[in-house]
């Protein structure tokens, strides 16, 4: 059984219900790689591999909520810490009339900001040293501390060199950088020690400047990135791979209800169909299949 670690930051997430006025709230949590996490356990077939959430937590009720959650996804919480004390973010979406949504974030003080960091960190990266894929994204790298980043290169240099995949989605969000350069230094480092890359074309231009997609293969592929996918919103993804570069069309959406996941949810079910021995070019077509169902409802984790 194949293991794959998503590692990042889950926090409580409000959504304004529509039509309902301002002062009623969903509740429910979600962050890019715990949503890639639910969707990947989703995707895989019974038995195929088992996916970890790799994060920090607090002896809250909501943190253990989450943590019966992800359990009844399927999810492996084994190696998630709990620090006595401490408190999840929080963050709230609202929507406009276009789907289009934006964030507000309370999570300076969250636990997971110290994810790598805590009394546990060592033995934990001493287990995902084992694993066959790890996943983290641009957030991931924003919420560490600059030790915990090497940690993190660390791992991904002793995961590739024992043959496994280490997948990386630059999830580019300024709020969460000091300035753009410490973001271009960290997400270009993790670029290098990626094997897969899936990044949106929109992050890569804001903060690299890159012209276009092609642009922004050449520029992963010279990183040392094997396998890109370059994702374009309603636009066809660039696919490149094997020396071989097409494009995969996405699919048709009769309306777009809100954004939220649409990259996370397409990352996951491209690396469940990798992991299941698809191609990238079908691997891509089950990105925007199921990206195309999480962007027809509301909030990060739809219904199954």
């Amino acid at each position: 059984m194949k293991r794959i670690a998503c590692i990042g930051e889950c926090m409580i997430e409000l959504f304004e219900d529509a039509g309902t006025g301002p002062a009623t709230m969903r509740r429910t949590y979600g962050g890019d790689t715990l949503n890639s996490a639910v969707y990947l356990a989703r995707e895989l077939a019974d038995g195929q591999a088992r996916v970890h959430y790799v994060t920090v937590l607090g002896d809250d009720p909501y943190s253990a909520e989450m943590l019966e959650g992800w359990a009844a996804e399927g999810i492996d919480n084994s190696l998630t810490e709990r620090l006595p004390g401490a408190l999840p973010g929080l963050y709230m979406i609202r929507v406009d009339e276009r789907g289009e949504r934006d964030f507000l974030y309370w999570r300076d003080r969250a636990a997971a900001r110290k994810l790598l960091a805590t009394d546990g960190a060592e033995g934990t990266l001493a287990a995902l040293a084992g694993f066959d894929w790890i996943y983290f994204s641009g957030i991931t790298l924003a919420i560490l501390s600059a030790e915990g980043r090497e940690k993190l290169m660390d791992l991904c240099r002793i995961v590739r060199g024992k043959g496994g995949q280490v997948a990386f989605d630059s999830n580019f969000r300024s709020r969460l950088w000091p300035d753009r350069e410490a973001a271009k230094k960290a997400i270009g480092q993790a670029w290098r020690h990626a094997s897969v890359a899936l990044p949106t074309f929109e992050d890569e231009e804001e903060l690299f400047g890159d012209d276009n997609a092609g642009a922004t293969v050449l520029r992963l592929r010279d990183a040392g990135c094997g396998e890109i996918v370059v994702k374009r919103g309603a636009d066809p993804c660039i696919v490149a791979s094997n020396g071989e570069i097409s494009e995969m069309a996405a699919e048709s959406v009769f309306q777009v209800i809100d954004s939220t996941a649409a990259g996370d949810s397409f990352n996951a079910a491209y690396i469940a169909a990798r992991v299941s021995g698809r191609p990238p070019g079908e691997a891509a077509g089950a990105g925007h299949a199921l990206a195309a169902r999480v962007i027809g409802q509301r909030g990060a984790i739809i219904p199954r």
